[in-house]
């Protein structure tokens, strides 16, 4: 199987699995006991806290443990909300559903007012619009959330100048860097904003771990009653194993950004995208552009439905998806790229193919190849296929 897929999730490195197995064999005891075999348990937590901070620049006392990325994006939201009686919640449409959909719910509830930002043609929010935003509402808001890289078209966002308007503004930031951290340098310090989230299993780490970077001196009200883990900000006894391969991984990822391994990812992307747009006339790559994370490309094959794309490369032995992996199920084209304005002939036909560090060169003329067959193959039997290539902007 070639596997373009890392946007969904990636496979382990070996120092998290041994990591993982070392903790699941050795250090089984609740990290919260005193004796002896808790206290090993704790130290490969405190170990793994102290990887994980140093490879998006924060300090360990300002990372909170979290079973994943969708929890951290909620704490980060229902956190500062309920510490703050502000009530307005100022994100993009072109979030995740672990941000947007979180808004939504409780805008349905009236819990909150979310006003939504606008954005260019290439999926880039509007720093003018939120400088607008914050000089029109700022003493309503509670939360500003944006993520650093879309995990569907891999757009980057300005998120350094957004946050110098909102701490200017005295109004909290959040950014879901779920899809950059460990593929781009991150520095939470430098970055500006006040909460980070992100998780393990993007990084070549396991998945049921992820984190939250909160600023210290924030407010923020733990989401879950229960015990004082976390240092009271997230209840719930520690998913021991899974923290140890959290940990495991982002030492592995801090040694590879030390290299060039994103600039060698970055021309593999860039190869791809060569070989198919030299084999099919109709194909078109989304938001070419813009600054995008090295990893990602959103591929449009106009006039074809994603689905049958995918069934057919699924059989050739090539794995990517048609966007989030969460909205799979549906045969509706994605949100997101009909929220920036693509058209729905585009849309339709889209594929995300994103690569992981240990995508090869081979790999990636194989699966041009295969993509060029499977595709062609979809059109020729597809009664709704394009007949005319439109011209590539």
């Amino acid at each position: 199987m070639i596997y373009l897929d890392a946007n969904a999730t990636t496979p382990l490195v070996p120092e998290a699995i041994a990591a993982m197995h070392e903790a699941m064999e050795h250090a089984w005891a609740n990290p919260s006991s005193i004796h002896r075999p808790g206290q090993r348990a704790r130290h490969l937590i405190e170990t793994a806290r102290t990887d994980v901070a140093r490879l998006i620049g924060c300090n360990d006392r300002e990372l909170i443990f979290t079973s994943g990325g969708t929890e951290a994006a909620d704490l980060a939201i229902r956190g500062v909300l309920a510490a703050t009686g502000n009530r307005v919640v100022v994100t993009s449409p072109l979030e995740h559903s672990a941000v947007r959909d979180v808004v939504k719910r409780l805008a349905e509830t009236k819990t909150i007012e979310v006003i939504w930002l606008a954005h260019d043609d290439m999926g880039r929010v509007l720093v003018n619009d939120l400088r607008r935003v914050l000089e029109t509402r700022g003493k309503d808001i509670a939360l500003v959330s944006v993520m650093t890289a879309n995990n569907e078209t891999g757009v980057l966002q300005p998120i350094a100048q957004m946050a110098a308007l909102c701490r200017a503004a005295k109004v909290a930031m959040h950014t879901d860097a779920t899809q950059s951290v460990g593929r781009m340098p991150i520095d939470f310090a430098t970055l500006g904003v006040d909460l980070l989230s992100c998780s393990a299993h993007k990084l070549h780490g396991p998945k049921g771990a992820g984190a939250l970077a909160v600023r210290r001196g924030l407010a923020l009200v733990s989401v879950l009653a229960g015990g004082p883990q976390e240092r009271g900000r997230r209840a719930g006894t520690e998913n021991v194993a899974g923290i140890a391969g959290f940990g495991a991984a982002a030492c592995s990822a801090r040694e590879w950004l030390a290299g060039n391994g994103a600039t060698q990812g970055g021309d593999l992307r860039t190869l791809l995208e060569q070989l198919i747009l030299q084999s099919d006339p109709y194909a078109h790559v989304n938001f070419k552009d813009a600054d995008r994370l090295w990893n990602t490309t959103s591929m449009a094959f106009e006039g074809l439905e994603a689905e049958a794309i995918l069934l057919a490369l699924s059989e050739r032995g090539l794995a990517a998806s048609a966007g989030a992996a969460c909205s799979s199920g549906s045969l509706e084209p994605s949100p997101i790229l009909l929220a920036i304005g693509l058209p729905e002939t585009m849309a339709h036909g889209s594929l995300r193919f994103s690569l992981s560090r240990t995508t090869t060169e081979a790999e990636i003329r194989q699966a041009a190849a295969i993509i060029a067959e499977c595709v062609a193959s979809v059109r020729t039997t597809s009664i709704h296929a394009v007949r005319t290539p439109t011209a590539r902007a």
